[in-house]
C-alpha cells in the first residue's frame, strides 16, 4: 500500500495513505468526514472506465492513514494536499472535494494557487462559510456545531449512528437508494477514525473560504443535494456556485448529503461530462468592445 510521509509526531511518522491507478488526465478524490477514501466506491470505476488517471487518499487521522493528535486545520489539510500533488507530480488534475473534502479543494487552491489544477469540483461541500455571523447571515448558528462536539465527546460511536441516519436520510431513502449494510460500512469506517481527529474536524468546519472561492481561476462544478440535512444548499452549495468566475450548480432533487452512493449515477454523468468539456483560455475583458 503506498504512503506518502506529510510529517511526524514525536517519533512517529505521520503517513498519508493513497491509492494511484489508471492513466490519462488525473482526478484527485478528497473524502468527506468522518469516513474515508473508501467512500468514493461508486465513483473510480466510473472515472477508470472513462480513461482517467484516480487518484484517492485518506485525510489524517481517517481510514489507513496516520492519526496524529494535531494538524485538523485546514491550512494544514491543504499543505498534505499540496505534498501529494507535489509527489505524484500531477499536472491538469482535477480537484474533487466531497463535504470536508471541499475545504481542502478551496483552501489549496486559494493557497497554492492552480499550476497543477485544471478544474475543481464540490460535492455536498461545506465552502464558502458554514457559520452565522454578523457578514454571513447565511450561515448555521454555532450552538450546533458546539452540540456536535459534547455529543461525540460523551459517545461518539453513538453520534455516529444518529449522524449517518441524517447523512443519508435514511428515513426517506432506507431500503431504495440506501441499505442498512452500506450504512453500517459507514458506520464501521467512521467508528475507526481517530477519536481525536473525528472530534478536531468539527471546528475547522467553520473556516471562511469566501476570498479561497473567490480566487479560483479553473471552472468550477458544484453538486448539492437539495434535501441535504448536513451541510444545508441554501448555506452552502448556492453560494458556492454563485462565488467562483466560472461555476456550474448542478442541483440533485432529493439528495441527501451522501449523494455520492445515494444518486451516484447522476453525480457521475455530470462528473464526467464536466471533465469531458474543453477548457477554454480566458479571453481579456474589453470595457468597451467594439
Amino acid at each position: 500500500m503506498p504512503y506518502l510521509t506529510v510529517g511526524k509526531e514525536n517519533l512517529g511518522i505521520i503517513d498519508l495513505y493513497y491509492e494511484d491507478h489508471g492513466a490519462g488526465k488525473p482526478v484527485v478524490l478528497i473524502h468527506g468526514w468522518p469516513l474515508s477514501g473508501q467512500s468514493w466506491e461508486k465513483q473510480v470505476p466510473a472515472l477508470l472506465d472513462a480513461g482517467y488517471r484516480v487518484v484517492a487518499y485518506d485525510r489524517r487521522g481517517f481510514g489507513n492513514s496516520a492519526k496524529p493528535t494535531f494538524g485538523y486545520d485546514y491550512d494544514t489539510l491543504a499543505e498534505d494536499l499540496h505534498k501529494l500533488m507535489a509527489e505524484l507530480d500531477l499536472a491538469e488534475a482535477t480537484l474533487v472535494g466531497f463535504s470536508m473534502g471541499g475545504g481542502e479543494v478551496a483552501r489549496y487552491l486559494g493557497t497554492y494557487g492552480s499550476d497543477r489544477v485544471e478544474r475543481a469540483v464540490f460535492i455536498s461541500a461545506i465552502p464558502p462559510f458554514l457559520l452565522k455571523t454578523s457578514d454571513n447571515p447565511e450561515g448555521v448558528d454555532g450552538s450546533v456545531f458546539d452540540g456536535i462536539m459534547e455529543n461525540i465527546a460523551a459517545d461518539r460511536p453513538a453520534f455516529l449512528s444518529a449522524f449517518l441516519s441524517e447523512f443519508y436520510n435514511v428515513d426517506v431513502l432506507g431500503g431504495e437508494l440506501i441499505s442498512d449494510e452500506a450504512v453500517r460500512f459507514s458506520w464501521n469506517v467512521a467508528a475507526a477514525a481517530s477519536p481525536v481527529g473525528t472530534l478536531d474536524c468539527v471546528p475547522a468546519w467553520l473556516t471562511d473560504f469566501r476570498d479561497d472561492l473567490t480566487s479560483i481561476d479553473v471552472p468550477v462544478l458544484v453538486i448539492h443535494g437539495n434535501a441535504d440535512r448536513i451541510v444545508p444548499f441554501a448555506a452552502s452549495g448556492k453560494r458556492t456556485a454563485e462565488m467562483v468566475k466560472d461555476g456550474r450548480l448542478v442541483v440533485v432533487e432529493g439528495g441527501p448529503h451522501g449523494i455520492i452512493w445515494t444518486h451516484a449515477g447522476q453525480v457521475n454523468r455530470e462528473l464526467l461530462d464536466f471533465l469531458g468539456q474543453e477548457v477554454l483560455e480566458a479571453q481579456p475583458f474589453a470595457a468597451n468592445p467594439t
